[in-house]
């Protein structure tokens, strides 16, 4: 047969797009021609293919040979096409059977020697190879990220000769059993490491329920960084299809944090990180901090630090959930369902309202500093808390109380309640949700409404004190918004934000 078919998948952003591998075998002078809108590495997988072929004992074809990766206006790069070409040219020539390949689908990367080298991206191959119905070849260096899609067959080789007896029916190969290695699950940090601060882990406790976004002001050393490392710890665990979609975010990102599936992540980057990279970017787009953030906590310490455009780009993934990066030829959507924790001085050195007075900082200064942010941004984030200095208690045991299991607990609890009740966390109400789930009587009501106008309340800022106001509900197990729950959410907002 001079015609053969082999499936492989591409990568554009989280998504892996089908990609077949067309081979067809001429009379002619020899050559090799490779079409479809490669890119130089897929380009370059000719020599490698060669090499690899006959290295493996196999014969390359002295022929006029076609290769073809349809769909022809979807770029292509990377190495992750040589084992489906590579299958094609021997199927084509009458090496492999072609029939054999329907079934399959193929991903890696050849050396010269005929073996198999990992590749990024597999997982979001895996999970779409198991929606086509079909089984999926991969090196076997990634047979562990590839069995997370479960149900899926995943054959693991070392080398084309292995896949090739295999179709031939020499040595067929059994299916990759998982051993497990992705699942090992770090502890997080315990709330009851935490000395004092009552106030923070109550709000800490009121952001996990909900999902709801928390900024913490207050002097140098007060454990702001210490709190926002412990959200994680009070989160619900991630369901099988979130936790799907952090890993084949970071498998994607060639970034190597499975190692810890299916934990939520948290990240910190630093505040000199540039716009790309905190919400993804490059030539061939990338996700961002945000992304690598999705279902979990982005954390930014010394917020007004941060450059202000830098800033103002999380406005949008904020309110929808994701990133749109747009490029000459095409548009890359990346998730960035994330939760935010800020930590900022309250002046530029750091001890603004500090009982001992030190701060020297004139009201120019301050003014500059707060200037940094945005309104709009600020509106954005449901609580504002400032952490005070706790008296010095040197402390090295355990410390009594709140700790993340019981916390945990609680959020739980809270977690279900909105989930059974509007299916989702209480951060993510949209209009119809409040007028259905966050009603008050008219006298609560027109409590509310005088008090956000003295406090110069936008109407988001309003909608956000109800939404704070139902997990504070929530977790007392409440049917009905109080006004106790209304006068607490009230304290989480800055007056005369617009």
């Amino acid at each position: 047969m001079s015609l053969a078919i082999v499936h492989s998948r591409a990568q554009v952003g989280v998504e892996a797009p089908a990609v077949t591998v067309e081979a067809h075998l001429a009379n002619g002078l020899p050559s090799l021609a490779l079409v479809g809108l490669p890119e130089t590495a897929v380009k370059e997988s000719k020599d490698r293919v060669r090499s690899a072929i006959l290295n493996s004992g196999f014969d390359f074809p002295p022929r006029r040979i076609t290769l073809n990766l349809a769909p022809a206006d979807l770029p292509k790069d990377g190495g992750r096409f040589d084992l489906a070409i590579a299958l094609g040219v021997l199927a084509a020539s009458g090496q492999v059977p072609a029939d054999a390949l329907d079934g399959v689908e193929c991903l890696g990367e050849l050396a010269l020697s005929g073996s198999l080298r990992p590749v990024q991206g597999v997982l979001p191959a895996a999970l779409a190879a198991r929606a086509a119905g079909r089984a999926l070849v991969v090196p076997r260096a990634n047979a562990e990220e590839a069995c997370l899609a479960s149900g899926l067959r995943v054959l693991a080789i070392e080398h084309l000769l292995e896949l090739a007896a295999h179709f031939s029916g020499q040595t067929p190969l059994a299916p990759y059993q998982a051993q497990g290695l992705l699942r090992r699950l770090r502890p997080y940090p315990d709330l009851a490491d935490v000395q004092g601060q009552h106030a923070a882990k109550r709000a800490l406790l009121v952001a996990a329920a909900g999902a709801h976004n928390l900024l913490f002001s207050g002097p140098p050393g007060t454990g702001k960084t210490l709190l926002a490392s412990r959200l994680p710890g009070l989160l619900p665990p991630l369901d099988e299809g979130e936790a799907l979609e952090v890993a084949a975010i970071h498998s994607v990102a060639s970034h190597a944090p499975l190692d810890a599936w299916p934990q939520r992540p948290f990240r910190q980057p630093h505040h000199s990180a540039s716009g790309p990279a905190l919400v993804g970017g490059g030539s061939r787009p990338k996700p961002g901090e945000i992304t690598l953030a999705h279902r979990g906590v982005l954390f930014l310490d010394e917020l007004p630090e941060f450059d202000r455009k830098v800033l103002e780009v999380l406005r949008e993934p904020l309110e929808s959930g994701e990133i749109v990066i747009a490029r000459a030829h095409d548009k890359v959507r990346f998730p960035a369902r994330f939760q935010l924790v800020a930590a900022m001085n309250p002046c530029p050195c750091g001890y603004l309202g500090d009982p001992s007075g030190r701060c020297r900082c004139t009201p120019d200064q301050i003014q500059r500093y707060r200037a940094k942010l945005s309104g709009p941004l600020l509106d954005r984030i449901d609580l504002h808390l400032r952490v005070a200095r706790e008296a010095t208690a040197l402390q090295v045991e355990p410390l009594a109380g709140s700790n993340s299991a019981e916390g945990a607990a609680q959020v739980a609890a809270a977690r279900q309640r909105q989930l059974g009740r509007q299916g989702r966390a209480n951060a993510f109400l949209d209009l119809e949700g409040l007028r259905r789930h966050c009603a008050l009587n008219d006298t609560d009501r027109h409590w509310l409404e005088n008090a956000c106008e003295r406090l110069g309340l936008s109407l988001r800022a309003a909608h956000r004190v109800l939404k704070v106001a139902r997990t504070l509900a929530d977790l007392e197990a409440c049917e009905r918004i109080a006004r106790s729950h209304l006068a607490e959410a009230l304290q989480y907002r800055p007056s005369g934000q617009t």
